[in-house]
């Protein structure tokens, strides 16, 4: 005999034998990312250079803004991105680094996504093209934003934060409880 599943609403107030919650039992993880469009996550703003700006100027950008990438744009079109790794894999490795132009060491014509887009579609293309930063377009193809994997894995945590947040500081505590049950 097959038991029924309990509805959404029965799902969440199920508790395990210890009365915790179970993972994963109380919210649709994938559901969520295919229906959140992005302008919904907390995302970096879009800081934005010209190709002609120095590398050092676009490196002294991300560290006051607190961002891993910048846009680089001509005219109001994003034609380049330009992250940390650019900076420690291409440009660093270069003489006179500093002085060159970001547009030397970006990444031309980046993958763009909308703020209307799922946030699934940022971590399929994150995936696919193994890339931490995804450049965001307004409609007129204007730079809107910046998302990144952590703003996709701060997503991913707001989903299912009792299970995320409440695991033991060190892994191998949840499998070998102490006698007195800690």
């Amino acid at each position: 005999m097959a038991m029924e599943r309990p509805d959404a609403e029965e799902a969440e107030v199920l508790e395990g034998d210890e009365g915790e919650p179970e993972v994963g039992r109380h919210r649709d993880v994938g559901r969520q990312m295919l229906e959140t469009p992005l302008s919904e996550l907390r995302r970096s703003p879009a800081v934005t250079v010209s190709p002609e700006a120095t590398v050092a100027r676009a490196a002294e950008l991300m560290r006051k803004k607190g961002v891993g990438a910048v846009l680089v744009k001509k005219g109001k079109a994003v034609v380049g991105i330009f992250t940390e790794r650019d900076l420690v894999n291409r440009a660093m490795a270069a003489r006179a680094w500093t002085r060159a132009p970001v547009k030397r060491f970006m990444s031309p014509h980046p993958e763009t996504l909308h703020l209307k887009d799922p946030v699934a579609y940022a971590l399929n293309k994150m995936s696919v093209g193994r890339f931490r930063h995804v450049p965001l377009v307004d409609a007129a193809g204007a730079p809107a934003g910046v998302v990144s994997i952590r703003d996709i894995i701060d997503f991913i945590v707001e989903l299912v934060p009792e299970e995320i947040l409440n695991l033991p500081g060190r892994p191998e505590l949840a499998l070998h409880p102490t006698p007195d049950g800690g």
